[in-house]
């Protein structure tokens, strides 16, 4: 019930703000609006407000904004050019085109925002929390709670740097000064080496909760979008020159990740919300037909031949286009699910 009400909503979030973003673009541009839906298929329901009529369609797998003259049916022509979408400017065009991405990868950045702002994210700090049986550390009388304060008269601020030090001295005798309840004490201790050659102890540290300012919040929240648009390039980079495997998850798989999310809590669904709204959004910007991505092409197409590709052939390409991306679609959810039921 959890996971079905969470993929709901983070389904409806994503889409409804990507056809929020086509949409106030092209009224900020002055395109007439006719139809904002979300979802496709069979009309569920419907309200209009002057130009634009609202709807709720029955399959959740997506949405459109339908704008004044784009995708005309053969022979179909608009009693006038107010509003129109293919008389607007080439960069008018194109910035609604974008807009829907935009506004979905901006939407990654306030939800991770709110990630290392109101959520928190885990950090490991120098205190011991639990000590290991049968250790160096045990026998040298470390206990949970204590503080470490240095190491060999080393300042250490951070568990990685401690972890660091301990690692590149097996067998070496090392001083330690923690602090317990208020008062420092000095112990030394000889890091065993493990099946690698490093150094361990057999302490394992305590893990608290970082919030972040919200301006702090913001900057990180852009900077790991941005960090993970760069990752997903990358790897569809490798994916097309055969690098790295051809991985591809649909709907079914999605909501597999949204239910085991669930089971972290809130903090973990925002997370997987703002990284599947990146994904969204790079995906609609690839050249492919149907997508964002590929009437961005044709548009900067007519731009650079200063006329348009010929409407008809435009909107057959981007129909076949739909038709494979259906297919594909089936044939990721089949394959998603057998893994399922496999796994």
């Amino acid at each position: 019930m959890v996971t079905a009400l969470a993929s709901i909503v983070i389904f409806f979030l994503l889409i409804w703000i990507h056809e929020l973003g086509h949409f106030l673009a092209a009224k900020k541009v002055g395109i007439v609006v006719k139809e904002f839906s979300i979802g496709f298929g069979p009309l569920l329901a419907k309200t209009r407000k002057k130009e634009t009529q609202y709807s709720l369609r029955l399959i959740p797998l997506g949405g459109f904004v339908k704008m004044k003259g784009m995708d005309l049916e053969e022979g179909e022509e608009e009693e006038d050019d107010r509003g129109s979408f293919t008389k607007a400017s080439v960069w008018q065009r194109a910035l609604v085109l974008f807009a829907g991405s935009g506004m979905n990868l901006l939407l990654a950045v306030v939800l991770l925002a709110l990630v290392f702002s109101i959520f928190g994210t885990p950090k490991v700090i120098p205190v011991i929390e639990q000590v290991q049986p049968n250790m160096p550390a045990k026998a040298a009388g470390f206990q949970p709670g204590d503080r470490i304060l240095a190491v060999e008269g080393t300042k250490i601020t951070s568990w990685e740097q401690l972890s660091e030090k301990i690692s590149k001295s097996p067998n070496k005798p090392l001083t330690i000064k923690v602090l317990r309840n208020n008062s420092e004490i000095t112990l030394k201790v000889t890091p065993r080496p493990d099946e690698q050659g490093l150094g361990k102890i057999g302490i394992v540290p305590r893990q608290v909760t970082e919030r972040k300012p919200l301006w702090e919040g913001l900057y990180l929240g852009f900077i790991y979008t941005w960090k993970i648009i760069v990752l997903i390039i990358v790897f569809l980079g490798k994916m097309i020159v055969h690098q790295a495997p051809m991985e591809l998850g649909g709907p079914v798989r999605v909501v597999s990740e949204i239910g085991r999310a669930a089971k972290f809590g809130l903090g973990s669904l925002v997370q997987l919300a703002a990284f599947l709204s990146i994904n969204l959004g790079i995906f609609n910007l690839l050249p492919i037909p149907a997508l964002d991505g590929s009437r961005i092409m044709f548009v900067l197409a007519e731009g650079v031949r200063g006329k348009p590709v010929d409407p008809e052939k435009e909107n057959f390409i981007h129909l076949i286009g739909f038709g494979l991306l259906l297919l594909l679609m089936l044939i990721v959810t089949y394959k998603d699910i057998i893994q399922l039921i496999g796994g």
